[in-house]
């Protein structure tokens, strides 16, 4: 993914509305195949880590984007957005 290809994707999830949050559990079956199902529907999905979660934003974005082959586009403060694009 390039610079321009990632600025883009940050201005989309300025405006997104947060759709997973991580919490205490961290990274279940659950949230993998919610994650999964907001991507097939969006491509563009913005999560949450919880302060009772053991994870930062940064290791829950790389953790699901390595399980469900998308690509983490930013992860900052206890935000994170992930990017896949959808089958033809």
């Amino acid at each position: 993914m390039t610079s321009k290809e990632r600025a883009r994707l940050k201005g989309l999830a300025s405006t997104a509305d947060t759709i997973v949050q991580i919490g205490k559990s961290g990274i279940t079956e659950n949230v993998i195949a919610s994650v999964d199902a907001a991507l097939k529907a969006r491509e563009l999905v913005k999560g949450k880590v919880l302060e009772s979660s053991m994870l930062t934003a940064r290791e829950a974005c790389e953790q699901l984007a390595e399980a469900l082959g998308a690509e983490a586009v930013q992860a900052i403060g206890t935000k994170f957005v992930l990017y896949r694009k959808k089958p033809e």
